[in-house]
């Protein structure tokens, strides 16, 4: 009887930690992770298996790092060119302690919130209650990857699913 219980632990341990994957829906961070390495954001619809403070290229591989601002623009936020930003012969329009959005305006980096997020082509590739973010969609909703360092988001970037 021991033998058959063991065997039943030891499979349950497996299968809860395989296919687990960046975007997954669950209940409980042990359902991303039996290794503590990932978090259950469980204000996300049924739940949705991501890692917090990432990086740029510190993500699994079925995932991008994206960073969300506070709702905004806010009143007090200045307008910007995400893609001249601090770039040599570019504008200086954000402040040093603040980051220019794909949004177009100035937001405080010390706001911004990492997560990593599943990587998408179209909506096909998200679950039920999710987007495939387009750029478009990035301004309208929020959030945006998280380029290398020293460089600006790309015109193109990197969908991924979030709530609609």
């Amino acid at each position: 009887m021991r033998l058959v219980i063991g065997i039943a632990t030891v499979f349950a341990t497996f299968a809860a930690g395989c296919g687990d994957e960046i975007g997954d829906g669950c209940s409980l961070s042990s359902e991303c992770s039996t290794r503590g390495d990932r978090f259950c954001d469980t204000t996300q619809p049924g739940g949705y298996c991501t890692v917090i403070g990432c990086d740029h290229d510190t993500c699994p591989e079925e995932a991008v790092c994206v960073r969300f601002f506070p709702a905004g623009p806010l009143p007090a936020d200045l307008p910007c060119d995400h893609l001249d930003e601090d770039t040599i012969g570019g504008t200086d329009d954000c402040t040093v302690d603040e980051i220019c959005t794909l949004a177009d305006y100035c937001a405080p980096r010390s706001a911004e919130i990492r997560f990593c997020m599943k990587k998408c082509g179209d909506d096909g590739d998200c679950r039920g209650d999710y987007e495939c973010r387009t750029k478009e969609l990035m301004i309208a909703h929020g959030g945006e990857p998280v380029p290398p360092s020293g460089e600006t988001v790309a015109d193109d970037p990197q969908k991924f699913c979030a709530a609609e």
